[in-house]
């Protein structure tokens, strides 16, 4: 009895502290995503090049992670790697001040996801020991909440820039504060707690060289989720050039975004603990909602519509970390995690190109596309229930 209860403090302690991490790591990058679409409009983009940059950016962003993500299970070096990806990911992001191209814009865009992808496999490896002891969608809710928190309020610095400035080159260079800020408390977390492993008892799985099916019945739901999932790139960049909303109140939508996804983060995380993936499937139908309302709706539709889209992308950004920990032994956690989101990220690019290529061609065309793709993931997640059921069962 002595000894659970500090554990339970120290795993807390540390995800709350990586979670503060994150908050201001997204206060940087997502501060930056929310004018990108619009920053490239002016730099000369179209919406195709809009929606290609924003899906080979989430490519690289994810399909990379099978690469970090081998390379921290193979070496052991988490948190090397992790601060790593952290440092390039930061550096990125203010950096946008000073290009003058929308070639050099989206580099740098594409940059800063690569450094994404570079340190997540080792963070969420590193969060999912602290999860053995006080739950997995806890952990991974309660991170993810914490980093929307800073995903909301970047946005809003962002818009308060432009209120004021009218500039988005001051908005990009006022981001080094928070990338600073960051990387100094990363630092500090390294210090106070080198070995997170240590926070989890470990009995070495024999089996462990195959991932089972459920890993792969989940991945082609989310999959296909990803596919019919818009970046907020493209949205925004709809968003000022039909000027459905003043430029300067696009990144108080993406703060709005922000906090639903947040919000939903905590609250489905928990529910997860209790019910399992399957609270996935009516979350799906509902969030599908937010496409029409955003590209074809005015200002109220595309505010309800971006908060259905935020709501949707702190539901998957919680629950996959979550439940794959859950369906993989902890030798092969790395690399399924790289392996996933390399799955998930190869989607999203083909379903970011396609969905930029329908707005420049038919907007109802690409509403059909993106609800089509994502209530096509259903059957993969009552597949995934059903094998969860027969499993109980034996």
């Amino acid at each position: 009895m002595s000894t659970s209860q500090p554990s339970k403090a120290t795993a807390f302690r540390f995800v709350l502290m990586i979670g503060i991490v994150s908050l201001f790591a997204d206060f940087t990058y997502e501060g930056s995503r929310s004018i990108v679409g619009p920053y490239l409009a002016q730099l000369g983009a179209s919406g195709t090049v809009v929606g290609l940059v924003a899906g080979f950016g989430e490519l690289m962003g994810y399909a990379l992670r099978l690469v970090s993500g081998r390379l921290a299970e193979r070496t052991g070096k988490f948190w090397p790697i992790t601060l790593f990806g952290y440092a390039i990911q930061m550096f990125s992001v203010p950096l946008l001040a000073l290009s003058g191209s929308w070639q050099v814009a989206a580099l740098l865009i594409v940059v800063e996801r690569i450094g994404k992808a570079t340190r997540n496999p080792p963070r969420d490896v590193m969060l999912s020991h602290a999860g053995t002891i006080i739950g997995q969608g806890w952990v991974f809710g309660l991170h993810e909440a914490l980093d929307q928190l800073g995903a909301m309020i970047g946005p809003l610095m962002v818009a308060a820039v432009l209120a004021r400035q009218g500039d988005y080159r001051t908005a990009f260079a006022m981001l080094l504060v928070p990338a600073l800020i960051t990387l100094t408390l990363l630092v500090a977390a390294r210090l106070l707690y080198p070995r997170p492993e240590e926070m989890e008892s470990h009995t070495p799985d024999l089996h462990a060289q195959h991932l089972p099916r459920a890993f792969w019945l989940y991945l082609a739901g989310a999959a296909l989720v990803a596919v019919g999932f818009p970046d907020f790139s493209l949205m925004s960049f709809h968003l000022g050039k039909a000027s459905v909303v003043p430029p300067v109140w696009i990144p108080v939508f993406y703060a709005i975004a922000m906090g639903t996804s947040g919000l939903g983060s905590l609250v489905f995380g928990r529910m997860f603990d209790r019910k399992g993936i399957m609270i996935l499937i009516p979350l799906t139908i509902i969030t599908t909602l937010f496409v029409p309302l955003v590209f074809m709706g005015g200002f109220w539709a595309a505010l309800i519509g971006s908060a259905l889209w935020g709501l949707g992308m702190g539901v998957h950004e919680s629950i996959i970390p979550a439940a794959v920990t859950m369906m993989v032994p902890r030798e092969r956690r790395a690399s399924a995690y790289g392996i996933f989101t390399a799955g998930y990220g190869v989607a999203w690019f083909a379903g970011s190109a396609m969905i930029g290529f329908l707005y420049d061609v038919s907007l109802p065309a690409l509403i059909a596309f993106s609800v089509a793709a994502e209530l096509a993931a259903i059957p993969f997640f009552l597949m995934l229930r059903k094998q969860a059921q027969h499993a109980s069962a034996a």
